[in-house]
Order: C-alpha cells, then structure tokens, then sequence
C-alpha cells in the first residue's frame, strides 16, 4: 500500500512535469529562435556535454559549499540569537529593528553594499547568511515563546537539570520551528547566494557563468545553469527531508508505538 501511494504521487509529479515541458516546447517551437527560447531538448542535451566537464563540478561544489557554509552560519548564529533574546529580553528588543530591516532591504542593495567590504569568495556565503538569520530568528524566537508555562514549572518541581531540561522539554518544543526554518531558508539561501555570485562574479563559481551567459548572449548556456541550480535546490531539500525523517520524525513515531505498549 505505501509504495502504491508513492508510485502514484511519483507519477503525479511526472504528469506535472511533463505538462510544463510540453508547454516550454510548445513556446520554443512558437519563438522559434534559440536565443530567445531555446527548446527543452537543447537545454538537456547542453546541461549533458556541461556535466561532463570539469569546470562544471568544480563550479558546482564551489558554490554549494559557499551557500552551505552561509546557511550553517546562519543557523547557529540565529540559534544562539533567539536563545539570548529569551534569556535577555532588553537584546531582544535591540535585536528586532535590525531584523525588520534585513528582511524588507533588497538582496541586490546588500550586495552592492558588501562588495565594498568583502572580498568576492566570501560575499556569496555572507549573503546566504544574511537572507536566512532573520528566519531562523523568527521561528525559533516563536518556538521558544510558544512553549507551555506549565513545563516549566514541571521541571521545577521534579528538580530537572538544566540539560535534561533542554533535551526533554526545549528541543522537542521548538525542533518543529527549527525545521521549519531550515526548510524554507534552503531556497532562500541557493538564490541569494548565487544572486550574489553573478553581482561578484568569484573566479570559480556558478553565478559567474551566468553572468558570462548574458555578455555572450549564450541563452542556452543560461537555461542550463539555471537548470543546474533548481535541480541541485530540489535534490538538497529532498536529501535534507529524508535526513530529517530518518534521525527525527522516526524515532519519535517509534518511541510512541513503544510507549503505547
């Protein structure tokens, strides 16, 4: 029954899929001009001779790992941000506006603003930081104020230590915030990152070769890159939400099968 339900949902997604390229090749057939609209076929077979190059691997792990490192900054630092903010509530308050204006600034105007500071290999990763902190603040500062009173005065009167605290009562509490943030953050983080690398252009990067798509009037190139940065997006949230499930929502369905006997 289950790999019924995944096969049809699989083949859900293929019809999707399939209905979407059909249109792509319906207007590509419609422009009739590859330096408009190239057609999905062109696409592939490019984003093929590409991945057999190794310029294209070393471009791709060069900017996945500048996004990954911004995006790990970003979860501890806001980690550690919305735990000070509970234990300080005069940071907290500080620490509000200059979120507020992180997330309503544009990414373009922080870019430009960075390039005077930093330097090209790490303005990406600076960037994907900065887009994601005010979310990963945001749901696990709501995390920790959603939490009951009534645990609290719990541990309190069962005398719990502070780490037993933190493991029995805090994390199980604010894991599905956390998990919210990562999930929405992993987007936001692939297009600010390379938004970043196409303003900056670093010498071994994804967002350069975009750039040099547009000089060159390469639309080809440019759909396969852009390709190439959607289906590494899609193929990390699945790997991180198969991660997830494994090491989190498991052993919780798990443990309350066996507390039920």
């Amino acid at each position: 029954m289950k790999l019924n339900s995944r096969l049809r949902t699989a083949l859900a997604w293929l019809g999707v899929a399939g209905f979407w390229i059909a249109v792509w090749l319906i207007a590509a057939k419609a422009v009739n001009l590859e330096l408009l609209l190239p057609s999905p076929g062109r696409v592939l077979a490019r984003l093929g001779e590409l991945i057999c190059t190794a310029d294209f691997w070393r471009a791709t792990l060069a900017s996945f790992g500048r996004v990954a490192l911004g995006a790990a900054a970003a979860l501890l630092i806001g980690s550690l941000m919305a735990v000070g903010g509970k234990l300080f509530p005069l940071f907290r308050r500080l620490v509000l506006p200059l979120l507020a204006i992180i997330k309503a600034t544009p990414v373009a105007s922080f870019i430009l603003l960075a390039l005077v500071w930093l330097e090209r290999d790490i303005l990406p990763a600076f960037m994907a930081a900065l887009i994601v902190l005010p979310v990963v603040w945001g749901n696990l500062d709501a995390g920790i104020a959603a939490i009951d009173p009534a645990w609290h005065e719990l541990a309190k009167v069962y005398r719990l230590s502070p780490m037993r605290r933190l493991r029995r009562i805090y994390i199980p509490a604010v894991m599905p915030h956390f998990v919210s943030a990562c999930l929405t953050s992993l987007g936001m983080a692939w297009k600010a990152g390379i938004a970043a690398e196409v303003l900056c252009t670093p010498p071994v990067s994804i967002g350069t070769y975009l750039f040099d798509t547009k000089v060159y009037l390469e639309t080809t190139d440019l759909f396969a890159w852009t390709l190439t940065v959607i289906l590494l997006s899609v193929g990390i949230e699945y790997v991180f939400m198969a991660f997830l499930n494994r090491v989190y929502v498991q052993p919780i369905i798990k443990g309350g099968v066996r507390h039920a006997d």
